[in-house]
């Protein structure tokens, strides 16, 4: 009987450590940048990253550094306003980008981007 109940001993405690671990692998599900970095490298600077991309100025690494940007924006929770407008918003914007890091030189595809990235009317709605 002794040995049982070290097994169960064990058991319990592999299992406690498990869940402990999926709790931990939960809290890091957070964005890999929050909102004002995302602002900061890619809608600041002489010029802009974003507006490098729009212009096809941009290499192809800063064309992903985009969208990847773009990415941890969409992850992040809408900071105020509509849950539903932030989503539509920031997707339509990983949409556009990630056309343009797939190496699309389309004007239509240049264009969809600059669109999705105005600033003003996400400001007036989530900021």
């Amino acid at each position: 009987m002794g040995q049982r109940m070290l097994r169960l001993a064990v058991a319990v405690a592999v299992a406690t450590a498990l869940i402990g671990l999926g709790q931990l692998g939960a809290a890091d599900d957070k964005p890999k940048y929050d909102i004002k970095t995302i602002m900061a490298k890619a809608h600041k600077g002489k010029p802009p990253l974003c507006a490098k991309v729009v212009k096809g100025e941009a290499s192809d690494a800063e064309k992903k550094e985009l969208y990847e940007y773009y990415v941890a924006l969409a992850a992040n929770k809408c900071p105020k306003g509509d849950e539903a407008d932030w989503k539509k918003r920031t997707e339509e914007m990983v949409a556009a980008a990630k056309k343009i890091a797939d190496g699309s030189k389309d004007k239509a595809d240049l264009a969809a981007l600059s669109k999705a990235i105005y600033c003003k009317g996400c400001h007036d709605a989530h900021r």
